[in-house]
């Protein structure tokens, strides 16, 4: 497909869509440096091999999967016109992701109950790279709750119908890409520990 064809409105979804997979490909980059990091540092004598994930970790799971197909199912909502249905399925995609992020930090608290710090005498350095790395992932679906409240508002402005659906496109290729990560990172954390 030639890239210079089309009209305007199409060049420009395609540019802000390239550059939403720049930035994508960069997280994906940082993330593949962190974990790179974690698993040269196994080979430490502080390393802890019998750390157990947090119960709070698996459920946030399945939060952030759900979460996913809710906002799968509100741009199809969109794009057949139920305006009602889309609202629906992105205020549960909203409450999914901040269920998500307070199950991570119940994760944070089992960790902290099991005696283990991300940094001081009671830290290790198995913990303190899973808090840096759980945490960095945190910061990340707290820009993509922000990016859903713009996807809200814009729905509430009736800024998305079938065929204007940019916005919300983007948006849930950010939160899709959040998803794909933290499934990333705990399949990760689960075999390399």
């Amino acid at each position: 497909m030639d890239l210079t064809q089309g009209t305007f409105v199409e060049k420009q979804g395609r540019a802000k869509k390239m550059m939403l997979w720049f930035g994508m490909v960069s997280l994906a980059m940082m993330f593949a440096g962190l974990t790179s990091a974690y698993v040269v540092s196994k080979s430490r004598p502080d390393w802890i091999a019998d750390f157990q994930i947090p119960t709070s970790f698996y459920i946030s799971t399945a939060a952030i999967l759900l979460s996913s197909l809710t906002f799968h199912l509100a741009k199809k909502a969109v794009q057949n016109g139920d305006r009602s249905k889309t609202t629906t399925l992105l205020l549960v995609t909203l409450a999914l992701g901040v269920a998500f992020i307070l199950l991570q930090f119940a994760g944070f608290s089992e960790i902290i109950a099991n005696g283990y710090y991300f940094t001081g005498s009671e830290s290790t350095i198995t913990t303190s790279f899973l808090y840096a790395i759980v945490f960095s992932h945190i910061v990340h679906v707290i820009a993509g709750l922000l990016v859903l409240l713009v996807v809200i508002y814009n729905h509430f402005k009736e800024k998305y119908k079938p065929g204007q659906t940019l916005g919300l496109e983007l948006g849930a290729m950010f939160w899709h890409f959040l998803d794909f990560l933290w499934v990333y990172l705990i399949l990760f954390f689960y075999f390399f520990r």
